[in-house]
């Protein structure tokens, strides 16, 4: 009998065939077989058109009692789905020094006999996801001698070799450069995550809107938009069994702009901005000419909001809450036409910085002796900001400051300043939003007059780089909804239907 686990070099074997499905191997036939009731062997072998069962041995007889399979030193590139179907109790599989260089997905699938198996000395660089997932008896896999790229193709049997109770060869890796050598056996992780993400188109809502924002209450998920031209603050709420979100109340009002959400001791207060104001509740916005944003927050105990006022005379105020509603607390920044208001945590301290069209951004600090907003510095060079946001990456602070026309900036907190680190072209351009998903950092920069740009933030090289474009009408707004474990980002549009994108996770391993 010439079979040894630890010395395969003694037996050179081809291949023989035993159903049509077998036959599936690219190999050679023999010129001289030896055939026990066990082993099969297939020696020195030649070309030939068609199998050939050796004389004085039947197929039959082979496949009822032969435990065990050599198919060695040929020139097999393939072993396709279920090529073994007809050896339920084969024990010993040895597929060495041929020319494989992959496999099917089922090619050993009911081979839960199966404890030895070898692949050893071929041309793998990649094994298909979950090939041994049959394999229930294995106890020893030889893998040795291949090329494996341990690139996102090997992360699953990274995976396995860690649970898996068999013992395993070295899988050595033979790339990409940077892995040349290292022993997959070893891995916890690959440099390469192998994941990717997209934004694919959930739901359309057919409506314009300016705003989008949300707020959660009693374990539901609220969504309120501002649009204009139906005059109303329309108020969504997720449907856990449709999977969609659907109208939940309206709130009408004169060329509503602005619909933002508070919750104040378990109750929720929205607040509609208007073109058009009346005295509401004991709001006093008499001087308030063209509300442009609202920024609400809360310091200490206290709730507040801020509306940025865009008119030439205007004033945006600063409101706080006194338990029956919020009333004028401070005037801010009189004479700027002021196009938005961002509320931040700065170095430990409450700060408000307001862009306006007529001059750069300012930044005003929260005192806590006066229990006052006062001017502290502005931001250099960087006029006719008509949004900023701020946004964390790992502690460190940004700014996403909007121009319509020119360059939108990426500004990034150092000592006692800001400082550029991204500039990006914009063409008619109301919004750079910053978000996240599942510690991945974008900025979507909208455009009024092409595609919008979605960038995805560089770990090892700190910027935003390209990642996708889509196409929304006039955007204004994109706003980050989260519930029953999905991830959404609201695109409104100044002139044409809402459009409200899944975040979705693509594994590159597949």
């Amino acid at each position: 009998m010439c079979w040894s686990w630890l010395s395969m070099s003694r037996c050179f074997m081809s291949c023989w065939f035993f159903s049509s499905r077998i036959a599936s191997f690219i190999c050679r036939a023999s010129s001289s077989f030896t055939c026990s009731s066990s082993f099969c062997f297939l020696i020195h072998g030649q070309n030939c058109a068609a199998p050939a069962v050796p004389a004085g041995c039947s197929a039959h007889h082979c496949f009822s009692f032969g435990r065990s399979w050599l198919l060695n030193s040929n020139s097999l590139t393939t072993v396709r789905d279920d090529a073994f179907s007809g050896l339920p109790h084969l024990e010993y599989l040895f597929i060495e020094s041929n020319k494989l260089e992959t496999t099917s997905k089922y090619a050993f699938r009911g081979l839960r006999d199966l404890t030895h198996l070898s692949l050893a000395n071929n041309n793998i660089k990649a094994l298909p996801r979950d090939l041994f997932i049959d394999l229930d008896s294995l106890i020893e896999l030889d893998l040795r001698g291949n090329a494996f790229e341990c690139d996102c193709r090997a992360k699953w049997l990274m995976t396995w070799l860690k649970n898996t109770n068999a013992t395993v060869s070295d899988v050595v890796c033979a790339g990409p450069e940077d892995m040349k050598g290292k022993r997959l056996n070893d891995m916890t992780s690959l440099q390469n995550e192998c994941v990717s993400t997209d934004f694919i188109l959930h739901q359309s809502v057919a409506s314009e809107s300016l705003s989008v924002d949300t707020f959660s209450y009693k374990n539901d998920v609220y969504v309120a938009m501002s649009a204009p031209s139906t005059e109303s603050c329309m108020i969504f709420q997720w449907d856990h069994i449709e999977m969609n979100f659907r109208t939940y109340d309206n709130i009408t009002g004169q060329s509503i702009v602005g619909c933002k959400s508070v919750i104040i001791e378990n109750e929720v207060f929205v607040i509609v901005a208007q073109l058009r104001f009346n005295k509401f509740q004991d709001i006093e916005v008499s001087k308030i000419s063209k509300p442009n944003d609202i920024e609400a927050f809360q310091i200490g105990s206290d709730w507040f909001f801020v509306i940025a006022d865009s008119s030439k005379a205007g004033l945006s105020t600063l409101y706080k809450w006194n338990d029956n509603g919020f009333y004028s607390y401070q005037s801010l920044h009189e004479w700027y036409r002021d196009m938005d208001v961002e509320f931040l945590d700065l170095d430990g301290k409450a700060h408000l910085i307001l862009a306006s069209r007529s001059q750069v951004p300012v930044i005003y600090q929260w005192s806590r002796s006066n229990q006052k907003f006062i001017l502290q510095g502005e931001i250099p060079n960087m006029e006719d900001v008509v949004v900023v946001k701020h946004f964390r990456i790992k502690e460190e602070l940004y700014l996403a400051m909007t121009r319509y026309i020119g360059e939108s900036k990426v500004l990034r907190w150092g000592t006692k300043q800001f400082a550029e680190i991204r500039a990006l072209p914009s063409r008619g351009s109301m919004i750079l939003q910053p978000f996240s998903f599942k510690e991945r950092y974008y900025l979507a920069l909208g455009s009024d007059y092409t595609f919008s740009q979605i960038y995805l933030w560089d770990e090892d090289n700190k910027i935003f780089d390209r990642f996708k474009e889509v196409y929304i009408q006039a955007p204004r707004s994109f706003t980050v909804v989260s519930t029953d474990r999905r991830d959404f980002i609201f695109s409104s549009s100044f002139k044409g239907n809402t459009q409200i994108f899944e975040h979705i996770i693509i594994d590159l391993s597949l």
